[in-house]
């Protein structure tokens, strides 16, 4: 199942003028006076000469857009510096023939403040020489330390030059202030191009579960289903996924990162499937759960649907105003009074809530922040209290029952995982699921897979 609308037909809904206007209200943000340095990722070996598949660094990505590694974001707000209309500057990797016939096209110094919309470029090897200059002078310093060491000692000597410059003829910033809780609150509210994004990246993300319950049978390999997701993802654009697949089969979908993917998925279980692609840099993030047969047992449905209600009644609660945490109370009340109409716990629900007896088989949070990371940057508490949900804020919603088969249950509940996972967006209205496109009823996923 491919998209009707393939990578190269979809235009990027950020454009650079997007990318400078996050700079600028960033900008706008920090004190009078104030640098911020925001470095790129660098490229991590895997194996001798060979490296990981290279992702920019999100904070880095969500202000320039700009997917190269060896880079440097450097901007200002000192009245100098915009007395000469400069903002932002660029340190970038300088054009190289032979470089770029072994490792790829660059950008290049000259090319970069045109194409990117900001006002200066320097090549990277020279960011030693330049970046003191840069920072004399100014108040404040905006960086995050201790996210990426080579920065961190590179930002850290620019300093200590400045502090150790003969005859004080340089000043360092006689503060250092995290600019990710600035930044972070910036990503953490959506604009509606970064929304259109995220939509696609649900729609290919359910086009990829439904396949793989399409093609599922027993005697498979797990990793056979990871395989028809990776090759749905790859097809329509999203040529990685945001987050290791997660294939869990029987007893495997009570571990709750299971990565292995290597078990033969065994007729009368259930296969637990934790999926979601990256395209153009933001994360879907799906589960879905179903029978490696086609069919629910018994005890499987009353599972399955007891997660269903708890997801169905919490997603209902996440609208403006809400909290997290309110919603996550309602899922566990539902989870618990459940647990107690099948037999699996014993008492009142309070008794229950109070000595947090759900946590034996529900024993994570409801959910987290998505975006251009899969667990998306943001605080969970702003002055000690829950933070109140806002129009923009795109989230997981993620309630799961998992009875190992150690559990002290009824024998026909054990080594059943069931976990039932949906993106919304926080509307004026409410909430908008963005991954409704792939079936989640016990009826829609037993037709889909008779087909």
């Amino acid at each position: 199942m491919i998209s009707n609308q393939t990578s190269d037909q979809i235009s990027n809904q950020i454009t650079n003028q997007d990318y400078q206007l996050r700079r600028q209200a960033l900008l706008s943000a920090l004190k009078p006076n104030s640098i911020a340095i925001i470095p790129a990722a660098d490229e991590v070996t895997r194996s001798n000469d060979t490296e990981y598949p290279f992702r920019q660094n999100s904070d880095f990505f969500y202000l320039t857009g700009f997917t190269e590694p060896k880079a440097f974001l450097i901007l200002s707000n000192k009245r100098s510096f915009a007395a000469d209309g400069v903002s932002s500057i660029l340190f970038v990797q300088a054009k190289d023939e032979t470089a770029e016939i072994w490792h790829g096209r660059r950008l290049g110094v000259d090319k970069a403040p045109s194409t990117l919309l900001v006002d200066q470029a320097h090549a990277i090897d020279d960011i030693d020489k330049v970046l003191p200059g840069l920072i004399d002078g100014h108040e404040q310093l905006y960086y995050e330390l201790d996210t990426n060491p080579k920065a961190d000692k590179q930002v850290l000597r620019a300093m200590s030059e400045c502090k150790n410059a003969p005859k004080q003829s340089k000043t360092a910033p006689p503060a250092i202030i995290d600019i990710s809780y600035t930044l972070h609150d910036m990503r953490l509210h959506k604009s509606e191009a970064e929304i259109q994004i995220m939509q696609k990246s649900a729609d290919i993300s359910c086009e990829a579960h439904i396949r793989a319950m399409q093609v599922c049978q027993p005697n498979m390999y797990e990793y056979q289903l990871e395989a028809t997701i990776l090759h749905h993802f790859a097809m329509n654009g999203a040529r990685h996924p945001a987050y290791n697949t997660i294939v869990g089969g029987g007893e495997n979908a009570c571990i709750l990162h299971y990565t292995e993917n290597q078990d033969r998925l065994q007729s009368g279980d259930l296969v637990l499937i934790d999926a979601g692609a990256e395209y153009q840099g933001y994360a879907a993030d799906i589960t879905r759960t179903f029978p490696v047969n086609g069919k629910f047992s018994p005890a499987q449905i009353e599972i399955y649907e007891l997660v269903l209600k708890a997801q169905m009644t919490s997603i209902d609660m996440l609208v403006p105003g809400s909290t997290i945490t309110d919603a996550m109370k309602c899922a566990v009340s539902v989870i618990t009074q459940g647990l107690i109409d099948l037999g699996i716990l014993q008492g009142t629900v309070l008794e229950n809530i109070e000595q947090e007896n759900h946590r034996a088989f529900f024993m994570h949070g409801l959910g987290h922040y998505l975006g251009l990371d899969v667990h998306d940057v943001g605080t969970y508490k702003v002055n000690g209290n829950d933070r109140p949900l806002a129009p923009g804020m795109v989230l997981t919603v993620e309630p799961g029952i998992y009875i190992s088969e150690k559990a002290d249950v009824p024998e026909k509940y054990k080594s059943i995982g069931v976990r039932i996972e949906d993106n919304i967006v926080i509307t004026e209205q409410g909430n908008r699921v963005l991954t409704n496109n792939v079936v989640k009823t016990v009826t829609e996923i037993e037709a889909l897979m008779a087909q």
